[in-house]
């Protein structure tokens, strides 16, 4: 009788093992995740299933670190791992070195191959990118109303520039009906033209989870949009389609809220940079005119009021014509430039802080008119007094004697001959008490 080797138990295990890593060393399997277990270890230990048979496995944390997705149950894998036997229980099983979902393989050369396809057509081309606004009047969000991503970009627009409103045009962002529904929101939002940027965002996921913005249908809705987009898909790392056809790409959905808009207050400090101006041009001018009637008024007491008071009194109506005019024009470029800066702040800015600073402007103007008008008012009263001391030497005391006085309203020209004249001028005439302004109808060169 033969002699056979009498094994134990460890030994057999032992040797089944090797036998097993030897022989099937690394292997690809596919399958459905069941029984899915993670102790504080950090290793996974699931079953491998399919409609017929199942087989136990192992994961180990240094592994898990490379994946791109988690496991979870019933979600259909491809892993490369080495057919093992655990020794003390003699459970047969794989150990996982990989593992990639099911179909991942597919996906990426699909990838590869549309994006090269785009890229020779030249869509991915710093060229064709449609520039960002500085200011939007208003933002589209094309995403999923009850993800996370939502959240977080509404919560950066709110916190940088709360004032500008926000559209949100709910899809799916991931699944079969996703694709469409992405290319009908863009396309919904360039005709309605109610935003004009569009943030296109979803949180990370995998290159399935991600599928939909790696469609070509997709890339090709963003590069024919008429409002620039932005997109903010996935994390950091996460790169598709819709990114490189983009005309920013942002790395999550909270960087691209964070390249749609100013920060609010800068611009606020850049109006009150503006306000300072203002005040400081006002001033400036003001301090420029006062001068100039300072010296009209002396050149005016250097001189024979006999002799010079005609020109003098023309002079003074031009110049105070001229300075009326031109703080009247002031005011009212500064007032709309004020309003404009005023628009925008109410847009922009809390309520009450702009009614404080429309409060002020007021006060401010009211007393530069109430300044002017009572200088203006000095100057009448002083030249009244003049009039009034030099008439009995003046020119004018003929005008006691039935004479009068005939100008033009607009220049202040004396007439002197009807070729002056055309029909429809406006003439001022004056007689020792009072004047009258008259229209010509009609001229007689006799």
């Amino acid at each position: 009788m033969i002699s056979q080797k009498i094994y134990s138990v460890s030994e057999l295990n032992k040797e089944t093992k090797d036998l097993l890593s030897n022989h099937f060393s690394f292997i690809q399997v596919e399958g459905e995740i069941s029984n899915l277990s993670q102790p504080s270890s950090g290793h996974i230990y699931f079953s491998l299933k399919d409609k017929k048979a199942q087989i136990r496995c192992a994961m180990f944390k240094s592994q898990l670190r490379r994946l791109t997705f988690t496991p979870s149950n019933g979600k259909q894998i491809i892993i490369s791992a080495q057919v093992s036997l655990y020794e003390a229980r003699g459970d047969y099983q794989l150990i996982a070195d990989k593992m990639q979902q099911a179909g991942e393989g597919d996906l990426q050369l699909a990838f590869e191959k549309l994006k090269s396809k785009l890229f020779n057509e030249g869509l991915f081309d710093q060229d064709i990118k449609q520039s960002l606004p500085v200011l939007p009047k208003c933002i589209g969000v094309i995403t999923s109303p009850s993800g996370a991503a939502i959240h977080d970009i509404l919560s950066v627009l709110n916190r940088r520039f709360p004032a500008i409103p926000v559209i949100i045009y709910p899809t799916s962002v991931q699944g079969a009906t996703a694709k469409v529904e992405i290319c009908y929101a863009i396309k919904t939002a360039n005709q309605h033209q109610q935003v004009d940027i569009i943030l296109l965002a979803r949180g990370g996921g995998s290159l399935e989870d991600l599928w939909c913005f790696n469609e070509e249908c997709v890339a090709r809705a963003i590069v024919n949009s008429k409002t620039p987009i932005i997109s903010g898909i996935g994390h950091e790392v996460d790169f598709t389609i819709a990114d490189f056809v983009a005309d920013l790409r942002a790395p999550t959905p909270s960087a691209a809220a964070e390249n749609a808009v100013p920060n609010q207050q800068s611009w606020i400090n850049n109006f009150h940079v503006l306000e300072q101006q203002l005040k400081n041009l006002v001033s400036h001018q003001l301090n420029q005119h006062q001068q100039s009637i300072n010296w009209l008024h002396k050149r005016l007491k250097q001189q024979h009021p006999g002799q010079q008071y005609q020109r003098l009194a023309q002079t003074l109506d031009n110049l105070e014509a001229r300075l009326q005019r031109i703080i009247q024009s002031r005011i009212k470029q500064e007032t709309h430039i004020l309003a404009k800066q005023n628009f925008l702040l109410q847009r922009h800015n809390p309520k009450n802080r702009i009614e404080r600073y429309q409060q002020q402007l007021n006060y401010l103007t009211n007393r530069f008119n109430h300044a002017i008008e009572s200088k203006l008012e000095k100057l009448k009263r002083k030249q009244a007094s003049l009039i009034h001391t030099l008439n009995a030497i003046s020119p004018l005391a003929t005008l006691e004697r039935g004479y009068s006085i005939t100008s033009l309203t607009q220049s202040n020209c004396i007439i002197s001959r009807s070729e002056q004249l055309s029909i429809d001028d406006t003439i001022k005439t004056r007689f020792a008490q009072g004047s009258i302004i008259s229209q010509i109808k009609q001229i007689n060169h006799d």
